[in-house]
């Protein structure tokens, strides 16, 4: 966890520091052609500068080791960080259609355009090896904080692409109407990858199970196990960050001993972390017709029946 938190933050001091190149060469663009188009990606850009400090501090909480008020670890902070990423593009993309609409209305030239151009391309062409060298990264890691990081800066490339191409047609054409409504339509882009960055925190936040192609291969590795002997039911799984979590009923003879119980569940333990390193897994072992309090008492209420006490704590199991 350590060495993933540390390999984190290379990705995304690597992605400041384009940022703030990025940055720089988007307002000289500006600057030299007067263009709304590169003035408004250049503002996008700036809210990656502060994205990426932001993704920074939270992967710091997030691989911090758990503790007595936080028993399971500190890894759903990610999701934290995904969701102001998420809401930062959002108000890049407000920003940018209000200064459209505004040259939309009141249209106007815009000079030395292939100069600004080559400018903009040589900040995308950054942009773009970043996000997809961090895209891989979050891949490997499992880190949503680098994937919203890495999809940040890659609405930073369309946004881009389409403001060069709006830009360099205006001389082209005439037609000065078209570089704002190609921020408009690149703007619209960045608020849907806005939605699906929240979208995502939400998720993971409210305790979200694995994806499907996990929970078949989770299912796969019990497979394996299931047997006349053997059952599995409630079967849950959760994400957290870059971990997680998967817990469930294992069914087993009653006549079974308690070393030969605690063999078998060990053996399907090792056998899920092994398909699934660093997975945190809860085994409840119970006997062939035997259901969990829980469950008994969810029958219960819904029979009016009462349950009769077989064990109770501190008296003998037979007592003479």
């Amino acid at each position: 966890m350590h060495n993933n938190g540390m390999q984190a933050r290379t990705y995304l001091r690597a992605s400041l520091l384009a940022a703030i190149i990025v940055i720089s060469l988007k307002l000289l663009a500006w600057k030299v052609t007067g263009s709304v188009g590169f003035l408004s990606d250049a503002m996008e850009s700036i809210v990656n500068v502060a994205a990426a400090a932001f993704a920074l501090f939270i992967v710091r909480i997030a691989e911090a080791p758990p503790d007595a008020d936080h028993p399971y670890g500190h890894t759903k902070a990610e999701y934290f960080s995904s969701g102001v990423e998420g809401l930062l593009i959002g108000v890049a993309a407000a920003l940018i259609l209000i200064e459209a609409a505004k040259r939309l209305t009141h249209p106007q030239p815009i000079s030395d355009v292939p100069l600004g151009a080559a400018i903009s391309a040589a900040a995308t062409v950054i942009n773009l090896g970043v996000a997809l060298w961090m895209l891989r990264g979050a891949q490997r890691l499992r880190s949503i904080v680098i994937e919203a990081d890495a999809r940040h800066l890659l609405t930073d490339v369309w946004t881009s692409v389409g403001v060069i191409v709006a830009v360099m047609l205006v001389p082209l054409t005439g037609w000065l109407w078209l570089d704002p409504v190609i921020g408009i339509v690149v703007a619209l882009h960045i608020l849907r990858e806005a939605f699906s960055l929240v979208k995502r925190s939400v998720d993971g936040l409210m305790d979200k199970s694995m994806d499907d192609a996990d929970l078949a291969g989770l299912q796969a590795v019990l497979d394996r196990f299931r047997s006349n002997d053997l059952r599995f039911d409630h079967v849950r799984t959760r994400v957290a960050g870059t971990r997680r979590f998967a817990s469930m009923h294992l069914h087993m003879p009653g006549g079974w001993s308690l070393q030969r119980a605690a063999d078998c569940r060990y053996a399907v333990e090792k056998a899920l972390i092994e398909a699934y390193p660093g997975m945190t897994v809860t085994i409840e072992m119970l006997t062939s017709a035997q259901e969990s309090l829980q469950e008994e008492n969810a029958q219960l209420q819904a029979t009016g029946t009462i349950s009769h006490q077989v064990c109770t704590p501190g008296a003998p199991s037979h007592p003479h």
